[in-house]
């Protein structure tokens, strides 16, 4: 069990948090991460001499990363932990709690940027084809698995949605985002058909009788949760024969891919995956290019 921070550090951690809900609508999830990395920092304070977050100074802040350095931190664990102190003392500075940001020109840990994991095409219609049509339970995991790969929505969202999100006729969902930001993403005919198949009979077989304002939900009645989806998404992996792990957000990565490789300008893709930074989503474009070099490589004469 954690040892309880003092109350002068717990007090200026709740505001600064309950100032990102006001502010950024922030979810609970997101909040809890930052009041982690904040407590964290408080704990390694409150051992020295100067135990205070107001107390907080550049000497400090470096002392903190060294800490984080000496004790074996990745450098994006560091930098996530930096990310999260500076806004705290940007909003301490607001406050007039600090007289300055004492995180001003602190470099974060320079990062390599992974590439994130994919499928081939080949690789996603087996992956499409893998749920067992026969009962309710395979065609709502078709139906999602289609609408993740045709939408390139978060798990997160994908779990959330409810039947009054989507716009059959026009073929739109309605997505609600991080921080509360709203999409319409385009749904393209076969998620459009299978979403009309799975609402007229195998959403109601799951339910039996029930009422669930989830769009996909289980045999107990309720909605499908994200590690519930996890599970089954590498079950349906295996049964397609892929070996590599994947998740849910798997599907995502493919779903920007799989545009790019097809010549989709990069700024649509943004959109659509629902990222307010363009640099976000420019890592992508370093997947197409990995993939494009591998083609060329394995099938031009001179490759």
């Amino acid at each position: 069990m954690s040892t309880p921070l003092r109350p002068e550090n717990q007090r200026l951690i709740e505001a600064f948090l309950e100032s990102l809900w006001l502010e950024r609508g922030l979810s609970e999830h997101s909040r809890r991460a930052y009041g982690s990395d904040l407590a964290h920092l408080a704990r390694w304070l409150e051992k020295g001499p100067a135990p205070l977050l107001t107390d907080l100074d550049r000497a400090r802040v470096l002392g903190y990363l060294a800490h984080l350095s000496e004790r074996g931190a990745s450098p994006r664990t560091a930098a996530r932990r930096l990310s999260a102190l500076r806004q705290f003392c940007r909003h301490g500075v607001r406050e007039g709690w600090l007289c300055q940001d004492p995180t001003v020109d602190v470099e974060a840990p320079r990062l390599g940027r992974p590439l994130p994991g994919s499928l081939t095409e080949h690789e996603v219609e087996a992956l499409l084809a893998a749920p067992d049509l026969a009962t309710p339970e395979g065609f709502r995991d078709r139906v999602m698995l289609e609408l993740l790969y045709a939408t390139g929505l978060r798990v997160s969202e994908l779990v959330a949605l409810t039947p009054g999100q989507l716009s059959l006729v026009q073929g739109v969902v309605r997505i609600i985002g991080k921080g509360g930001k709203e999409r319409l993403v385009p749904l393209g005919e076969e998620a459009r058909d299978w979403l009309e198949r799975f609402l007229a009979g195998p959403r109601a077989d799951l339910l039996g009788g029930r009422v669930c304002e989830a769009l996909f939900p289980t045999r107990r009645g309720g909605g499908m949760t994200r590690q519930a989806f996890w599970y089954r998404v590498k079950k349906h992996a295996r049964a397609a024969g892929i070996q590599r792990p994947i998740s849910p957000h798997t599907l995502r990565h493919a779903f920007a891919t799989h545009l790019l490789d097809h010549g989709a300008d990069l700024r649509v893709v943004q959109l659509l995956l629902g990222h307010s930074d363009l640099s976000t989503t420019q890592i992508y474009t370093h997947v197409a290019r990995v993939r494009l070099q591998a083609l060329h490589a394995a099938h031009h004469p001179r490759g």
